[in-house]
């Protein structure tokens, strides 16, 4: 998948994410269904209704959802996580795997989509104090994404004026201030995730870190 992959490519690994994180969510308690996520106030349990959401909404539902909703996110994302996320934990993940091979998505950036699944899935992962690396392949799919292009988070504008060079595999860009780590944490911390800069190095990890409060 190196080098720039087909759009193929991308959704069999957003797919094999998807499939990966619904295993590593199969045992987890009710308890642990109910921890903070580390994306804003979702709890581990509605960051996934959020993904089955995103797995199941095409451009023109996306667009009447979003008019709906007076174009604000986070009532648009709101009311879409309510509608899959199951009674209990069990059928939150039930609603999940049904959406594992899916390739519905609101636009055809398959990049981003995978970004959201690799995303999300390190937003739950990490809190619960689980380990999970994606395929750095695809993890270099993101992070070249998300340092080209400002879409469902602000990643260009949070790398610009940095150089970024992962210490495990073909992902580099930018000028400036050295920001060095695995691809995965370089690719969460230009997701706005501060909790990553803890596991990146070089000269421009404080100036991340400030962008990421």
């Amino acid at each position: 998948m190196t080098g720039g992959a087909t759009r193929g490519e991308l959704w069999r690994a957003v797919h094999a994410e998807r499939a990966a994180l619904a295993d590593h969510l199969a045992d987890l308690r009710d308890d642990e269904w109910a921890r903070p996520s580390l994306c804003g106030d979702w709890t581990v349990e509605e960051a996934v209704a959020h993904l089955t959401a995103g797995a199941s909404i095409g451009i023109v539902r996306w667009l009447i959802s979003m008019a709906g909703a007076r174009f604000d996110d986070g009532v648009h994302n709101r009311r879409r996580l309510d509608e899959h996320r199951g009674a209990t934990p069990a059928e939150t993940l039930r609603n999940f795997r049904a959406v594992v091979t899916s390739t519905t998505a609101p636009t055809n950036d398959v990049a981003a989509w995978l970004g959201e699944v690799v995303v999300h899935g390190q937003d739950v992962m990490r809190p619960l104090g689980r380990a999970h690396a994606p395929a750095i392949e695809a993890v270099t799919e993101v992070a070249r994404f998300y340092a080209g292009r400002d879409f469902t988070v602000d990643s260009r504008t949070l790398a610009k004026g940095l150089r970024w060079e992962a210490s495990d595999g073909p992902f580099a860009g930018g000028a400036g201030p050295l920001v060095t780590g695995s691809t995965l944490a370089l690719t969460m911390a230009m997701a706005g995730r501060a909790v990553f800069c803890d596991d990146l190095t070089g000269p421009g990890v404080p100036i991340l870190r400030e962008r990421c409060r």
